[in-house]
């Protein structure tokens, strides 16, 4: 009998024989510019050396801990006290239940891409695979996962408050993947938390060398606005918010100081306070975007923090959010329409974690598009709970019936790990096997040249013209 191919193989997800055309010819090859990430400039500054696999696959991955807190895993083997191997243990015990679930194949995928491990993770495999796998890591730095990948561009995610030193000591370095600083002010606009707010403006004002802090609201928008400008000269281009709707009620200056003095008072501001002052903020960051040529990234729609009991045990970030059911047309129309009024609307990326609001993103972009460039207004690849096959499908269908998927920007990881990669190998399989599909049912023309530039542009072409970012030479045009 003929030996049976790996599950892993170079077909994979390919069904037709215009995809695998289409994959190899023109997506394979191709370097990523992952615009948006949660990767740790601290780590990537450092050139940091993981200890083993668990802290470089199960560290800080909440996809991972949901499907073990599904699959019955304690706590203590996914965000506790258990011993690496432990956790490992109770990973790969976990794996054989997610199939049908991405994780299956991003973790072979994973595994056979940075560590050449073919066989299929589970519990009796386990001793095996954090074998290999330990032993390549001496020569798996970050830098080096991140020149294997072949990632040109890296965009973190940074907080106004943060220092940018990391950034200059990465910009210092040999690594060839550029790596800059994407602006994120959420924290500007938690004024419901005032203890956390007030915290915060003092790391701020530290950041933008403010010696006698933020008292009133003008200080408040002088620091974010110093930050933005050193955000700029650090060679960032790109701002993101995370949101639940955009942000679009009319306020005064008057008024968003009245809610910032309260703020900084201790008093919790009521609900549409805290909504006006949110929208001031969010039609200001707009503005200085477009000033900059920057692009603004709009992430709506997730329900954050659903679990009281687990937030106060393990803090954000760690497995406790989902999709909500938020009306999203209304604000964002207004909020967008608001700025390009005045000829002020950036370049912008719509993201929506509700695949109900597919259609809404997608016809949104097409009302504000004005000529100046091309795809100026983005329908955001499939994020979150749709980064997968499915959503992504739905996504690029639902882009090319409104739109022009040609213009398409591409994937990102929105990943905090350095071995998340091959999600864009996931994407491209994803975006070939649709395509040449279309090919071989005749409902795009079988031209290769034609159809193989769209799948080059879509994959790093329009991203590296789009942003406006300085890349290595080698990944230049």
């Amino acid at each position: 009998m003929p030996k049976s191919r790996s599950f892993i193989h170079d077909d994979f997800l390919l069904t037709t024989k215009q995809a695998r055309d289409l994959y190899h010819g023109y997506a394979k090859a191709e370097p990523i510019f992952d615009y948006h990430c949660h990767l740790s400039p601290q780590l990537i500054a450092d050139n940091h050396q993981f200890a083993d696999l668990a802290e470089l696959w199960l560290g800080g991955d909440h996809y991972k801990w949901r499907a073990m807190r599904a699959n019955g895993v304690s706590e203590r083997f996914c965000t506790g006290d258990a011993t690496p191997r432990q956790k490992f243990q109770a990973w790969a015990e976990t794996v054989p239940h997610t199939l049908r679930n991405p994780l299956y194949h991003w973790t072979h995928l994973e595994l056979k891409r940075y560590f050449g491990v073919d066989v299929l993770l589970n519990g009796a495999t386990a001793e095996k695979v954090w074998k290999q796998a330990n032993a390549k890591l001496p020569k798996l730095r970050v830098h080096d996962l991140l020149t294997l990948s072949k990632v040109a561009v890296v965009c973190t995610t940074d907080d106004p408050a943060d220092s940018l030193d990391l950034h200059k000591k990465i910009a210092a370095s040999k690594l060839k993947t550029r790596v800059y600083p994407a602006f994120r002010p959420d924290k500007a606009l938690a004024v419901g938390n005032p203890a956390a707010f007030n915290a915060w403006l003092e790391k701020l004002a530290g950041a933008a060398a403010m010696p006698n802090g933020i008292k009133s609201f003008d200080d408040l928008l002088g620091a974010l606005k110093k930050r933005h400008d050193d955000f700029h000269a650090a060679g960032g281009r790109l701002s993101d918010h995370g949101l639940e709707t955009a942000l679009s009620e009319p306020c005064t200056h008057a008024q968003a100081k009245m809610v910032f003095d309260a703020a900084r008072s201790g008093r919790t501001p009521g609900a549409e306070e805290t909504l006006r002052y949110g929208s001031y903020l969010m039609l200001e960051f707009g503005r200085w975007d477009a000033a900059r040529g920057w692009t603004k990234q709009l992430h709506l729609g997730a329900i954050r923090n659903n679990s009281s009991r687990l937030l106060g045990q393990l803090g954000p970030d760690t497995g406790l959010d989902s999709i909500g059911d938020f009306p999203q047309a209304r604000a964002l129309s207004r909020y967008l329409d608001t700025l390009d009024a005045t000829n002020q609307l950036p370049r912008t990326i719509l993201y929506n974690v509700n695949p109900a609001d597919n259609y809404v993103l997608g016809t949104m972009i097409g009302n504000f598009q004005d000529g100046s460039i091309a795809g100026k207004l983005q329908f955001g690849s499939s994020w979150w709970f749709l980064d997968q096959k499915e959503g992504m499908e739905w996504q690029m269908n639902t882009l090319s019936n409104l739109g022009l998927l040609s213009r398409f920007v591409g994937m990102l990881t929105d990943s905090r790990s350095f071995v998340s990669y091959p999600r864009h190998e996931y994407f491209r399989r994803t975006l070939c096997g649709l395509l040449g599909n279309d090919m071989a049912r005749g409902e795009v023309p079988a031209d290769y040249k034609l159809v193989g530039a769209m799948v080059r542009n879509i994959c790093f072409g329009n991203a590296r013209d789009y942003f406006g970012l300085a890349l290595a030479p080698e990944f230049s045009k």
